[in-house]
């Protein structure tokens, strides 16, 4: 029987393996790397896109922030120009009020009712007088309360009974002081206008534009 002794081909053979073995580890590490290099540049190019759009919202942030301020600044000269535009309206409007306040007090105060001063400070007019009775001060108060288109809120700050005249020729009445507001044109306008549901401004009006009433009759 022959023998062939074939170790040196087993061990050529394991030599062969193991130099494919670590050419395959070394291809792997290669291949490893490539892999992770192109990741790598891939996210570093991400992210370098990522920065430049930040940087981009960044600087429209910025911009944005600058026209805000200039919008809120606009908004503060708007309303500022508003407000001194109202107070030129009010002081226009304001030269008719002695004209509807003497037209008024003298509309709606009641028979037996005697005014002997008032005095104008801003809206506000004190009054004062004397009345036969305190149901004609009475009288007088629902007057300026819901009858005059022109005065509101009246307040009732004293009665008290006193003495005109001396001796026996003296009579008892009664004293009275009181407040009431009286209404800016633009106020009697806006309430007209709330009583008229759907009611336009005139042709050619500005909107928003309040126009002032006419002087009482007989006034100018």
């Amino acid at each position: 029987m022959i023998r062939i002794n074939l170790l040196p081909h087993r061990e050529a053979a394991r030599k062969q393996k193991k130099s494919a073995f670590y050419a395959l580890l070394v291809l792997g590490a290669i291949i490893g790397a490539g892999v992770v290099l192109i990741v790598g540049g891939y996210n570093a190019r991400g992210i370098s896109i990522q920065n430049s759009r930040n940087a981009i919202i960044k600087d429209a942030i910025v911009s944005l922030d600058k026209k805000i301020v200039e919008i809120a600044n606009l908004k503060q000269e708007i309303e500022a120009l508003k407000a001194r535009q109202q107070a030129v309206e009010d002081l226009q409007g304001d030269r008719n009020q002695p004209v509807y306040l003497m037209d008024e007090l003298v509309k709606q105060t009641p028979a037996g009712v005697y005014l002997k001063a008032f005095k104008q400070e801003g809206q506000k007019v004190a009054v004062s007088g004397y009345a036969q009775s305190q149901e004609r001060v009475s009288e007088l108060l629902r007057n300026l309360a819901g009858v005059s288109p022109w005065l509101e809120k009246p307040d009732l700050i004293e009665v008290r009974s006193t003495a005109l005249g001396q001796g026996k020729s003296a009579k008892k009445v009664v004293e009275f002081n009181l407040t009431v507001n009286i209404k800016r044109p633009r106020d009697q306008v806006a309430a007209d206008a709330k009583g008229k549901p759907g009611a336009k401004p005139a042709a050619g009006a500005a909107p928003g534009a309040a126009s002032v009433p006419p002087a009482p009759a007989g006034q100018s």
